[in-house]
């Protein structure tokens, strides 16, 4: 699977940037250097100012990749978000069995995220931090609605929509699917930050996983 996603281009709505920071250097250094940046202080004190004093670059220069900081965790979400697709979608299609199916795509979707070699210049571990803290902020906004009609989270909601059509596949009569599904994904970025920041309320910890609580939950839910 790694040999076939490091072939592959990692797809963001087109919209959500300036110039493709994927066609330059210095894209790959904004959005490279961004990551670790958010990671080490926080979506909320980062800035434009600071990610050029890291890159030793101005501020102008990156404006002509993004036209705010809001716009690139946007990037950085859908990047996220389809990098995942693309593990969803290999790891998934040669099992035919409905459960186990269902059972790997929660796995994909909840598990902790591990480095490859695959796109050096972007740091997946980092990444995964920030989608677990911050990735609620690219969309509690007031723009949502009209972002949302301009396409800024399709990638994140073709993942619901394939988790969703597996539960269908497996408890065709469960009502609930785009429920369950959009909550397999929330509930396990919630449940990684609690391990991180409130042990005393989540199960999870050492020898328990996000992964192995929300498998219990959709089983249990789906009676399977």
């Amino acid at each position: 699977m790694n040999s076939l996603l490091s072939n592959l281009k990692i797809a963001v709505p087109e919209k959500i940037y300036v110039k493709d920071p994927e066609s330059s250097t210095l894209g790959k250094r904004i959005v490279e250097h961004s990551i670790t940046l958010i990671d080490d202080i926080g979506f909320d004190a980062f800035t434009f100012k600071k990610l050029g004093v890291v890159i030793g670059s101005n501020e102008s220069s990156i404006y002509r990749y993004f036209e705010s900081k809001h716009k690139l965790l946007l990037y950085l979400s859908s990047w996220y978000w389809s990098w995942i697709e693309y593990q969803f979608v290999f790891e998934t299609h040669n099992i035919s069995d409905k459960k186990e199916k269902l059972k790997k795509g929660i796995e994909i979707v909840t598990r902790t995220t591990v480095e490859d070699s695959n796109y050096t210049h972007i740091n997946k571990i980092k990444l995964n931090n920030i989608i677990i803290n911050e990735n609620s902020k690219s969309f509690l906004t007031k723009e949502v609605d009209q972002e949302n009609k301009e396409g800024y989270f399709v990638i994140y909601k073709r993942i619901v929509h394939r988790l969703r059509d597996m539960i269908k596949d497996v408890k065709p009569d469960y009502e609930f699917a785009s429920c369950l599904a959009s909550t397999i994904i929330e509930g396990s970025l919630h449940q990684h930050f609690l391990k991180d920041h409130f042990l005393s309320i989540t199960d999870c910890k050492s020898g328990i996983t996000p992964t192995n609580f929300i498998t219990d939950l959709t089983l249990n839910t789906l009676k399977l």
